[in-house]
């Protein structure tokens, strides 16, 4: 699935950018596993010290994108629109990053004083499939782990009762 210990250090993919949004919406999707009434997005926000403006962005974006249901009203929220294990890592990026691919080839090959024919560039280049190929094992990899995987790796690297207390807090929020 994925590595057991990664390092801060170790996680620098220069090129490879995701806004902070990306980590803000996955956190709040493992937040919202297994709640049983709707969060207020300024009551997430809170749980993480994150700006209530920005991340309630993001959940709208999730919620546009089908991973999150909003609740209107004075008990009014969000809950995972589907169960968390139908939820992948990649969805949530999607929803806040969009699809567009992380490399866009202009066809360099076709410019400058030694610049090929289109006729001479039928066939991606193989720096335009050498980067496909990373983007496409990057998302398979997100494809790959879903939001019950991080809920799991929670309980098991910080022990079950850190969800459950998130989950307690979420229903009563304090100080």
């Amino acid at each position: 699935m994925y590595p057991d210990t990664i390092y801060p250090s170790q996680v620098v993919f220069p090129g490879m950018r995701m806004s902070g949004g990306v980590e803000w919406a996955v956190h709040s999707c493992v937040a919202l596993a297994g709640v049983a009434e709707p969060v207020p997005a300024a009551t997430l926000a809170r749980l993480n010290d994150l700006s209530m403006t920005y991340l309630a962005k993001q959940m709208q974006s999730l919620a546009r994108a089908g991973l999150v249901h909003s609740v209107q009203g004075k008990a009014g929220g969000y809950v995972l629109a589907r169960p968390a294990s139908e939820i992948s890592v990649l969805d949530v990026v999607l929803a806040i990053e969009g699809s567009e691919p992380q490399f866009t080839c202009t066809e360099i090959r076709q410019r400058g004083p030694l610049a090929a024919s289109p006729e001479d560039c039928l066939r991606s280049c193989a720096v335009h499939r050498a980067m496909l190929a990373a983007e496409e094992a990057w998302r398979g990899s997100l494809r790959s782990v879903t939001v019950a995987d991080l809920v799991a790796t929670v309980d098991r690297d910080s022990g079950p009762d850190v969800l459950a207390r998130v989950r307690g807090w979420l229903a009563a929020p304090t100080d």
